[in-house]
């Protein structure tokens, strides 16, 4: 909540920052509401994984999942905006034999990751997000776009 108020009242200029070796980096994610066919907006911490980016679906660490991450797995089309620009990704979650490399990457940042993760009933899922093409898929608001 905080860091969407940031980035709304400096125009964008603060609010997200590119992960270093000591800090995951924060992107904005622009989803598609499942629900109402919205554009959604969520602030999430990520790191890189070569060309992709990976992020946790967790809401505070609180049970529910996300509702970012519900309307990626009903449209998994998205884009992401990053201190370098903006990106078209499809999402999906790490599969079993990705996840714990990618988890372990995640609580190198972060010692207690593991005990926040306990406190919910189910696992949570690393998402990885993947560069797609621009042209290629649905946009915001459910239309589709020409395949080139």
């Amino acid at each position: 909540m905080v860091h969407r108020a940031i980035y709304s009242i400096t125009g964008g200029r603060r609010g997200l920052r590119s992960p270093t070796a000591e800090r995951w980096g924060m992107m904005r994610l622009r989803t598609v509401g499942r629900r109402t066919g919205q554009e959604r907006v969520a602030i999430l911490g990520y790191i890189e994984d070569g060309p992709d980016l990976v992020t946790m679906a967790m809401n505070g660490w609180a049970d529910p999942e996300p509702a970012w991450w519900l309307n990626l797995q009903a449209q998994p089309d998205a884009t992401v905006d990053l201190p370098g620009g903006s990106r078209a990704v499809r999402a999906r979650a790490a599969d079993p034999d990705e996840r714990p490399r990618l988890w372990a990457r995640w609580a190198a940042y972060d010692k207690d990751l593991d005990a926040f993760a306990a406190r919910r009933s189910r696992e949570t899922a690393v998402v990885i997000l993947s560069t797609r093409p621009a042209n290629v898929g649905a946009g915001i608001g459910g239309r589709e776009e020409p395949l080139a």
